[in-house]
């Protein structure tokens, strides 16, 4: 089967790879309708994080279920599933307190996993999915091919989204102003309309996503950064900054322009995997009342919650899906995101 290998920067390649065997009884071969390249995938390929060696990358698929282990009760032979981005069994004590993503016996696409098998990378013609009784959602009835691009969404970009806006606390009349116009900040935008906020403040710099932004919930856009970008969104919130602002790139620069955009009292929402050195000035926050909460997004527990609403059109995530590419043409894809000539590429294999 074909695969897409990582082996250093810059250097996506598909090749020919073992097929996916079970091995430990409580695991599932997925055979994958879509995935995708998603922005902390950009790390590696620009070097920022290292490769070691040549492995298999990606870890946001959906597919449909061809084979699963003895122990598998929750899904079977046929069932279209999502995969979060990370291996959970849905059962210990962090699972149970909505923290999936640490999971005692969790792990990530494309490693070794806890129970003697690989949890292969997502971007391939088939994926073993092991504990997949915890980490696979069933989709129920027919899924129709339009609907695959918003259901691949929920599989990160979508929930990590979401979540930015519940870490933030946004609700009914908020104001909320996100930072980053990638597709994790343009689900916030939808997650923040979801959730009640009236005012939604998209810090952007790129006509196409503006537009998109504007789609999915945005009543203004900002282009400014650094102190005109916070005296622009003071601004629009009666001068003291907005009550919530999602952060969702992971840089210094975005966590600071984060920070100073919220009011007193106010509370940032974070999601952007952090690279380039983000850090907290403890005293400004204090002295302001300024919270921070969020982290790696546990998608897997608000993919029930979410999946209604994406199956009704009542939201739209994967317009953020803006080239679609078979598989075989992987590493133009990491090129178009690199050079931001798309927002988010869906593979097909």
């Amino acid at each position: 089967m074909l695969a897409t290998v990582i082996h250093a920067a810059r250097d996506i390649r598909v090749e020919d790879v073992p097929d996916p065997a079970l091995s430990t009884g409580g695991d599932a071969i997925v055979r994958v309708v879509a995935a995708c390249v998603c922005g902390s995938d950009l790390w590696p390929y620009r070097g920022v994080t290292p490769t070691h060696a040549p492995h298999r990358i990606g870890h946001e698929f959906v597919g449909v279920v061809e084979s699963v282990g003895p122990e598998v009760s929750q899904v079977k032979a046929g069932d279209f599933v999502i995969a979060p981005f990370y291996v959970c069994d849905g059962t210990c004590a962090n699972c149970r307190n909505g923290v999936s993503t640490s999971c005692l016996s969790g792990s990530w696409w494309g490693g070794e996993d806890r129970v003697g098998g690989t949890a292969d990378g997502g971007q391939g013609e088939r994926v073993r999915v092991p504990l997949a009784d915890g980490t696979l959602v069933v989709v129920p009835d027919p899924v129709s091919d339009d609907e695959v691009p918003g259901l691949l969404a929920l599989s990160d970009v979508m929930g990590t989204g979401h979540h930015a806006a519940v870490s933030a606390g946004v609700g009914p009349g908020d104001s909320v102003a996100v930072v980053g116009d990638g597709a994790v900040g343009l689900c916030a935008i939808i997650a923040a309309e979801r959730l009640g906020a009236t005012t939604i403040i998209a810090m952007s710099r790129h006509a196409d996503r503006q537009a998109l932004a504007r789609e999915f919930g945005a009543t203004h856009i900002v282009e400014e950064r650094g102190d005109e970008g916070v005296a622009r969104v003071k601004e629009l919130t009666g001068g003291i900054g907005a009550d919530r602002v999602l952060e969702c790139v992971g840089t210094k620069e975005s966590m600071d322009q984060a920070l100073r955009s919220t009011r007193p009292g106010g509370m940032v929402g974070y999601v952007g995997a952090p690279n380039g050195g983000p850090e907290l000035p403890v005293r400004p926050m204090f002295n302001r009342n300024v919270g921070v909460n969020g982290g790696v997004a546990p998608v897997r527990g608000y993919i029930e919650e979410l999946l209604p609403d994406v199956r009704s059109s009542a939201i739209r995530p994967g317009r953020v899906f803006d080239l679609e590419l078979p598989l075989a043409d992987a590493a133009e894809a990491y090129a178009a995101m690199d050079e931001r000539r798309a927002i988010k590429v869906l593979l097909r294999p």
